[in-house]
């Protein structure tokens, strides 16, 4: 255990952005072919006005073979014909009319046949490099973001619930050595980290030492406990959830740095224990567990007009209180008033109700 943990701890060096292609990835939003050439026509036709308002300023110094100074069009014809590659051939239009149909039509068309012909294989050699600039940015500005490790069932409805909450996506990294998992992640829209997640050079790159908050959902306890390890010795003031499968593992989860610990498993027999006397009562604790529609538990600050009162006095149904990182039931003589400075944790109505 002693040598995992050692092992875990120590990492590899820090690898550069490049080297993270495949590995951290960035999500974008998904562009239909025609409007990927149509940005590309685009940038091809500002490059030509350009060009050819550069030549039009300079046109003293250019000689056309007819031997009279050049106009817009002449200069518009040559940025055309040099920025396409085409060159100078044996046929030269002369006119100002053919001149105007070679720009309108043989032009585009010519452009056309350089982006069938040579654009996948230039998007192909440039998303690498294109990729490795995106995780420099993402890893140069990412802060106070929730880790999410394992996208499994556990790791789906947490992330859901985070959601709802109002995070946005691109504030959600997810950690996961499954392929599979990734992929579901990456379609959501959240950033994706593939690794073992019990080293912290993997931890490293999900930006745990700058996270606000790091949710464990691990499919075996032994990996959700090198992972709190890990994770807490990067950020000592992260906010830690973890899943267990076992109580017995509550005590180890909460030495290992984890703030807040769910088991898993006796939870699901409770609800369905319950289910089988008061199926009511599960509708509603499922209610109170789905943010988005409903009914929600959520935490809000005190209101200066409630501070003295008591939490069961005030507008919302008030469950407990939080005072100084204490979590304190509603009629425990500790709160019995509320203090500026403490958070109140409520039921709030959901969309639906």
């Amino acid at each position: 255990m002693r040598e995992r943990l050692r092992r875990a701890r120590s990492g590899a060096p820090e690898k550069p952005d490049y080297a993270l292609v495949g590995i951290v990835k960035i999500p974008e939003l998904e562009r239909s072919p025609a409007r990927a050439i149509g940005r590309r026509v685009l940038w091809a036709l500002i490059a030509l006005f350009v060009c050819s308002f550069v030549v039009y300023l300079d046109r003293g110094g250019y000689r056309d073979v007819d031997e009279t100074p050049l106009s817009y069009i002449d200069c518009l014809y040559y940025s055309a014909v040099t920025l396409s590659t085409t060159g100078y051939g044996d046929v030269t239009p002369l006119s100002e009319s053919a001149r105007i149909l070679n720009i309108v039509f043989i032009t585009p068309l010519r452009v056309l046949f350089l982006i069938v012909l040579i654009g996948t294989t230039l998007e192909v050699l440039t998303e690498r490099s294109r990729q490795a600039i995106k995780i420099q940015n993402w890893r140069n500005r990412v802060r106070n973001h929730t880790v999410v490790v394992g996208y499994g069932t556990k790791g789906k409805t947490a992330t859901a619930a985070v959601l709802a909450d109002g995070v946005r996506p691109n504030e959600i990294v997810v950690v996961d050595d499954e392929q599979n998992a990734l992929d579901d992640a990456a379609a959501d829209g959240l950033v994706t980290v593939r690794g073992d997640a019990t080293k912290s050079d993997t931890l490293r790159l999900a930006g745990v030492q700058h996270a606000a908050a790091l949710v464990i959902a691990a499919n075996r306890d032994d990996t959700a406990v090198m992972v709190t390890l890990t994770a807490r010795e990067l950020n000592p003031r992260a906010k830690i959830v973890a899943s267990v499968r076992e109580s017995e593992n509550i005590h180890l989860m909460r030495q290992s740095g984890a703030d807040s610990v769910v088991v898993s498993s006796e939870t699901a027999g409770r609800l369905l224990g319950i289910a089988t006397i008061t199926p009511s009562v599960v509708e509603v604790v499922e209610d109170l567990l789905s943010p988005e529609e409903g009914y929600a538990i959520a935490e809000r600050e005190v209101d200066p007009s409630e501070t003295g009162g008591s939490p069961a006095h005030t507008k919302d149904l008030v469950l407990g209180v939080v005072r100084g990182g204490e979590l304190y039931r509603v009629g425990a003589k500790e709160v019995e008033a509320i203090e500026a400075g403490d958070r109140l944790l409520y039921v709030r109505q959901g969309e639906r109700g």
